[in-house]
């Protein structure tokens, strides 16, 4: 019986390769740029399977053009660029890669957070450059993180991540959720509930810890940055699309608030040219980039596409309804 056929649009790495050929026939795009859309089409007219990346778009026009398409396995959380219900309709699973980010997201995050807050992006271009003439009593002078009032936008596994994080810090964490979490677990995490304009008026360091959805599409607006205090600090490694860019732009030229930190952008990969400034470190969406988590996230895309064509549920399945359907 021949070996069903997979695309992975990167080469991934050498222990989630061995899991797919476990089972499959397997075909790599292994450039260095991104694999073209009408390569990604061509390449895929005769695939059963896709490991795929956020950068590629999974959509109505993308399944009419591979016709035997069983599975996409997106290696990420986050799924904002499969069409999960066209995908149910035409009959293909979808599958992430959900809980194994958490902490190597929330270590990141706290990385932006000192960072900004002890203007490293700007030291260290100083160091760099030759010109740094020595130590002096006021120079590149920034803002303690301990002791201050962290807002978490966003409270599911990565949100208490950087939570647990901060009682190390002495900080208050305030939290704003659609959901209260019990009772318990503020207590465990020291965290207060608050609404999202109070939170946004107390916090010295707002960190964003959404998933896109519709209601949280261009979440950060002017209005939501004049709420903030002059000195605080936003930071985000959840998704561009949740900031309106220009507005967070205008937020920084008037000094609304103090700095930015950043690893997602509203038009990844391209980067607001009004970011490029002194107080906002930049990154290039690294919050997962451990070798440890990248490896563990490839490898569970590969199980996804391993199991299903072993005749198994795959264990991160989005739209398990097909399965049904499928028998």
């Amino acid at each position: 019986m021949p070996r069903p056929t997979v695309l992975a649009t990167r080469p991934l790495f050498e222990e989630a390769r061995r899991i797919l050929q476990e089972k499959c026939q397997v075909e790599y795009w292994s450039e260095p740029e991104r694999i073209p859309k009408e390569e990604l089409f061509a390449r895929a007219q005769d695939k059963q399977g896709l490991v795929c990346l956020l950068t590629e778009r999974i959509d109505e026009a993308f399944l009419h053009a591979a016709p035997h398409l069983r599975i996409v396995a997106n290696v990420a959380v986050g799924f904002d660029n499969i069409d999960v219900p066209a995908c149910t309709k035409r009959g293909v699973v979808a599958t992430n890669t959900p809980g194994v980010l958490d902490e190597t997201t929330a270590d990141f995050a706290w990385t932006l957070m000192m960072a900004v807050a002890r203007r490293l992006g700007e030291g260290e271009a100083l160091a760099r450059s030759g010109k740094w003439t020595g130590w002096d009593l006021d120079q590149l002078v920034g803002t303690d993180v301990w002791g201050k009032t962290l807002g978490l936008v966003g409270f599911g596994r990565i949100g208490r991540a950087v939570a647990r994080r901060a009682s190390g810090f002495k900080m208050k964490v305030l939290y704003t959720d659609v959901v209260h979490v019990s009772e318990d677990t503020e207590k465990q995490l020291n965290a207060e509930y608050r609404d999202m304009d109070t939170l946004l008026a107390q916090s010295d360091f707002i960190s964003v810890h959404v998933p896109l959805l519709p209601e949280t599409q261009g979440l950060f607006t002017t209005a939501k940055f004049a709420r903030m205090k002059p000195t605080a600090f936003f930071i985000n490694t959840a998704r561009g699309s949740v900031v309106d860019e220009a507005a967070l732009v205008q937020a920084l030229e008037t000094k609304k608030i103090a700095g930015a930190a950043l690893d997602v952008y509203e038009k990844e990969p391209v980067i607001h040219p009004g970011l490029n400034r002194a107080n906002v470190v930049l990154a290039p969406h690294l919050a997962s980039a451990s070798l440890e988590t990248r490896t563990k996230m490839a490898c569970i895309a590969a199980t996804n596409v391993r199991d299903f064509f072993d005749g198994k549920r795959p264990p991160n399945i989005l739209n398990p309804e097909v399965l049904k359907t499928t028998g």
